[in-house]
């Protein structure tokens, strides 16, 4: 595509704890014209989410690990500037796994199409109108079956999927406490969110505000970070609560085994369940959530927020570190600036 250049963020060792600058690759190469079922992608968002670090390790999960050398996996937004794929068009805008860097050459597996609705920003098919609020929709309602009048603690509150649970909680009845760090946030989450009670984990004890707000047990915990602050859940369980394991970044850049919850045999005693999930596994019902979603939105009963990061793909490693020192509120996106020619 003419003096095009495509820079990219590759993964060049496994991490040992925090992510550092020792882990990445910067590269370039030229951007090639698509051949016969192909299509290039211009990328102009970024999702940066907990997940990736996760990405970085090798061993078996729920995702094969980046390959060393490969480009960084990430989810993102962009616009189609070249395509010889039927189904994809010049200026179509799309969503799925694009990696970090500044253009994909695809044959169109996992990219969605995406229609911009006026006055919508674009990161937010990343945020409520994207993978996050499936993932808050699908956790919620099918694993965590809440039910009107429950009392639902979230941890991770005011991050990406933690905000949307919250919100969908309290339309559906139930009474919500939020764990987040810092005044700022728990004002957040209580104020334009409409969370029913914020914890402050950085400078209150989370087990004894818990035994101070739910005197009758926690019903449903939509868990994102793992660690103490699931043990402390564990010790206010309501009888046949549900926890939604969604995430553990507190473990994520943790050396070493972790040590588990001390009080798991609490799931016993309260007849409680802990389930894990994948949104994938929801991929067919997408679109009956992403109609609900739009719904409220356009209501005004739900909220999202999108921690907007401008830079370019040079920027992501630091950018991403954001997440595991809790500076983001709501769902973190870097916004490429418009994509330079040349070497």
């Amino acid at each position: 595509m003419g003096n095009d250049v495509n820079r990219q963020v590759r993964l060049a060792a496994r991490p040992q704890g925090t992510p550092g600058p020792e882990v990445w690759e910067h590269t370039s190469e030229p951007v090639p014209e698509p051949g016969a079922g192909r299509l290039v992608v211009r990328v102009s968002h970024l999702s940066l989410d907990p997940a990736m670090r996760g990405w970085m390790n090798e061993g078996k999960s729920y995702a094969p690990p980046v390959g060393l050398g490969e480009v960084m996996r990430a989810l993102g937004l962009g616009r189609v500037v070249a395509s010889r794929h039927p189904e994809f068009s010049v200026g179509d805008t799309v969503t799925g796994v694009v990696g970090i860097q500044e253009y994909l050459e695809s044959d169109g597996s996992g990219l969605q199409k995406v229609q911009p609705a006026d006055g919508v920003p674009p990161e937010r098919y990343l945020a409520l109108l994207g993978m996050t609020g499936m993932t808050a929709y699908f956790g919620l309602f099918d694993v965590g079956a809440l039910a009107e009048g429950e009392t639902v603690v979230v941890s991770g509150a005011a991050g990406a999927v933690g905000s949307v649970v919250g919100q969908l909680a309290r339309i559906r009845g139930a009474r919500v406490i939020g764990i987040a760090g810092g005044p700022e946030k728990c004002s957040w989450l209580t104020g334009e969110l409409g969370f029913d009670a914020a914890i402050d984990y950085r400078t209150e004890n989370v087990s004894q505000r818990l035994k101070e707000l739910a005197p009758d047990g926690v019903d449903v915990y939509f868990d994102n970070v793992g660690g103490d602050i699931l043990e402390a859940v564990l010790g206010r369980l309501a009888m046949h609560a549900r926890i939604v394991i969604c995430g553990a970044i507190s473990r994520y850049n943790a050396e070493g085994v972790p040590a588990g919850p001390r009080n798991y045999m609490n799931l016993l005693v309260f007849r409680a369940r802990m389930e894990g999930f994948l949104v994938g596994d929801y991929a067919e019902r997408w679109g009956e959530a992403a109609a609900e979603l739009a719904g409220w939105l356009a209501e005004g009963r739900i909220h999202s927020r999108e921690d907007v990061v401008d830079g370019t793909v040079d920027d992501f490693p630091e950018v991403l570190l954001r997440l595991f020192r809790g500076e983001n509120t709501g769902k973190l996106v870097l916004r490429l600036g418009e994509t330079r020619t040349g070497s």
